[in-house]
C-alpha cells in the first residue's frame, strides 16, 4: 500500500500540467474535427491541416499550441479561399 507523502504526491496537479492537458484537450477536439471533416468530404487541405493541429496539441506546450493552432487554421481558411 502506498504511504500518505506518495499518495499525496501522486495526486498533486500544479497549474502548468493542467493548462496544458486543458489546451491539448480543446486543440484535439478542434484539430479531430478538422480531420474528420476533410476525411469525410475528402477534402485534402482540411485533412492536412486537422492532422497538423492535432499533432501540435500532443506535443507542444499549451501558449504555442495555441498560436500553432491558430496558425494552422488560418492556413487552411486561406488555401480554400484560394480555391484549393
Amino acid at each position: 500500500m502506498a504511504s500518505r507523502t506518495k499518495l499525496r504526491q501522486i495526486t498533486d496537479v500544479d497549474l502548468m500540467n493542467q493548462s496544458f492537458l486543458w489546451a491539448s484537450l480543446i486543440w484535439g477536439a478542434v484539430g479531430s474535427g478538422y480531420l474528420l471533416y476533410g476525411w469525410r468530404q475528402r477534402a485534402a487541405i482540411p485533412f492536412a491541416g486537422g492532422a497538423a493541429i492535432t499533432a501540435c496539441s500532443f506535443f507542444l506546450p499549451a501558449l504555442p499550441m495555441t498560436f500553432a493552432s491558430l496558425v494552422a487554421m488560418w492556413l487552411v481558411y486561406w488555401l480554400l479561399k484560394q480555391g484549393y
